[in-house]
């Protein structure tokens, strides 16, 4: 390694809990002065329960344990930042990782823009769970160096054996993994062994101090020889000008430079640009840039611009990595947002193809990922979007996941490959549409989605409505969700995932229907109003009717029809709606129907919304 003048370099500090992070950080900042001095001198006199440093010397830990949470427990638990200065002029970013599997979302997101990881393992404890789980998250994440720090090896006293037996576990992993780039460090952040100086204690040891890896640290492949990628984030207006607005995340851009809009593949060329609101002729990658086409080109927020002669090819099917960071389970099938830069579009999990053992590496099959789980998954989105491989350009190849009701950040995705089909199926356009099936039968389409718990009436109500519809020539269908579960959904169990691609199978057989010019009664319990939010958005407005059968769950119970709820009640049936399982009231269906009243009175309303 060469020294280096890169102004800037993000490091994330990773490990189980009491590796040791916030000691070797707090000890970086203040042996480089990097911190106020009164933050040193509160660490000299501040003790929180059970620290065994004497008060008069620097408890390092506490210079980046910021909440008052941290400092009850003893843990880290959001990402703390700190700026650090190097002797060489170079600065430092440096992200505190948590070390509890509970919060390794936070450290997850350390470790999405940096370029080298801290990993510390305890001398006294090895490699433990998470110490293997923050290595995978930084491989995926495409962390290009990792330095393992070995420390606490004061209490072995400081044995090469012990750091020898922890480097064969760490680099095997690191091979597995497809890291290229493994530093091992024997440590004392406590004593100071190796941080800032080389320490007498490890003669056996030739390489860097942690202070001497960050200095000699070069970086790999440049952004700014990657493809250009400009994702717009806002069109900008004044007076006569026009012009758009984002971050620059790969390649240069210069004044004169030909650009095609990935969505649409219209190319101009660049006549303006400006540099952090100043006048430019370049910009770099990082740079936040404003500019003007020489020509009129239609250009929205979240288009992509990229090189002619390096194109994005928009595509809706992909393959990636995926940490799961929501509470609840993910479901495929189920629709989540997709954010990606400036760019959001529902996206359904169609697949998990397996779930990552993050000890051995051994794929292993899996219906379901838990929190804190990785997997590769495949994603479908609604409409083609322009992402990357990960491995190619991490901002426009990253993505998260967010549960379209709670608006909750559920997973973190890293593309791993674009699927073939994305550009292999394409939807052919007939001359007979639905609107034409729909004249012919001289009725308007619709799908009339009734849900409610089981026992509601859902199914007696859709009966009574189609049976009036029939009466009065209206052509229709009824889709009962156990009449369905024998047939096309016959593989399909109660759990919330199954749940999910239940309701999904069933509103893409309703699609299809209302396409043939029908009009369609879906009786289904449909508990989860994501899936239901997921497919009112099949349908162009209007055409999607949700109507709440509101019973409540005692009469529900009373009457019974199937024996249900006394199976729920004897413990035989643990996924019963409304018993083991939550329903989610509609907080905006279409028709409410009391599931007590008279039969012909809200059938009657039902049908007032289907003939208008």
């Amino acid at each position: 390694m060469t020294k280096s003048l890169t102004p800037l370099l993000r490091v994330v500090t990773c490990g189980s809990v009491d590796d040791g992070k916030s000691t070797l950080i707090g000890r970086l900042l203040v042996e480089t002065d990097s911190v106020p001095l009164d933050e040193v001198e509160r660490a000299r006199t501040y003790r929180r329960a059970g620290s065994i440093i004497p008060v008069g010397e620097v408890d390092y830990s506490l210079l980046t344990d910021g909440l008052e949470a941290e400092r009850e427990q003893g843990i880290t638990i959001d990402v703390a930042y700190r700026h650090l200065l190097l002797p060489s002029g170079r600065r430092v970013v440096l992200a505190d990782g948590p070390g509890h599997e509970q919060y390794t979302r936070n450290m997850a997101v350390a470790a999405s823009d940096a370029d080298v990881a801290l990993l510390l393992v305890d001398a006294t404890k090895g490699v433990r769970d998470q110490t293997m789980r923050h290595l995978t998250v930084c491989a995926l994440m495409g962390v290009g160096t990792v330095v393992a720090v070995v420390n606490k090896l004061d209490a072995k006293n400081f044995s090469e054996q012990v750091f020898n037996d922890l480097s064969t576990q760490l680099t095997d992993a690191a091979n597995r993994l497809g890291i290229s780039s493994l530093m091992l460090i024997p440590v004392s952040a406590l004593l100071g062994d190796n941080v800032i100086t080389e320490s007498s204690n490890t003669p056996w040891y030739q390489g860097p101090t942690v202070l001497g890896a960050l200095q000699q640290w070069e970086p790999g492949k440049s952004l700014a020889t990657a493809p250009l990628r400009l994702p717009v984030q806002t069109i900008l207006r004044a007076d006569d000008w026009r012009g758009y607005g984002g971050t620059l995340v790969s390649g240069t851009l210069n004044i004169g430079d030909s650009f095609e809009v990935s969505q649409s593949g219209k190319q101009a060329k660049i006549s303006e640009l400006y540099v952090n609101g100043k006048p430019a002729t370049i910009a770099n990658p990082g740079d936040a840039v404003a500019f003007k086409p020489d020509v009129e080109v239609d250009i929205s927020r979240g288009d992509v611009l990229c090189s002619p002669t390096e194109q994005l090819q928009p595509a809706d099917r992909f393959s990636a990595d995926l940490v799961w960071i929501g509470e609840e389970p993910l479901a495929h099938g189920r629709s989540y947002l997709l954010i990606s830069g400036p760019t959001a579009v529902n996206a359904t999990v169609t697949t998990i193809r397996h779930k990552l053992d993050v000890n051995t590496g051994h794929e292993d099959a899996a219906r379901i990922l838990n929190l804190n789980e990785i997997g590769r998954v495949a994603l479908a989105t609604e409409r083609p979007i322009p992402l990357d491989l990960y491995s190619e350009v991490r901002d426009t190849g990253g993505f998260l996941l967010v549960d379209r009701v709670t608006k909750h950040t559920v997973g973190a995705g890293m593309v791993h490959h674009v699927l073939r089909r994305s550009f292999n199926v394409v939807p052919h356009e007939f001359e007979i549409d639905k609107t034409a099936r729909g004249r012919l039968k001289a009725q308007t389409p619709k799908v009339i989605w009734l849900t409610g718990l089981p026992g509601s009436g859902k199914s007696t109500l859709a009966n009574e409505v189609e049976r009036r519809l029939y009466a009065a020539g209206i052509h229709t269908y009824l889709l009962d969700g156990d009449n369905v579960r024998t047939g096309l959904n016959k593989d399909l169990g109660f759990t919330a995932t199954d749940r999910a691609e239940n309701v999904r199978r069933v509103g893409e057989v309703a699609k299809l229907m209302a396409d043939a010019g029908l009009v369609v009664m879906v009786s289904l319990v449909s508990p989860f109003r994501s899936d239901r939010d997921a497919v009112k958005e099949l349908f162009p407005a209007g055409e999607f009717i949700e109507v709440f059968v509101d019973t409540p769950v005692e009469i529900c119970a009373q009457r019974d029809p199937k024996g249900l709820y006394a199976k729920a009640q004897a413990g035989n049936l643990p996924n019963m709606t409304g018993m083991g399982q939550n329903y989610e009231v509609p907080l905006h269906a279409d028709l409410v129907i009391d599931g007590t009243a008279d039969l012909a009175q809200s059938a009657a309303e039902v049908i007032s919304k289907i003939i208008n």
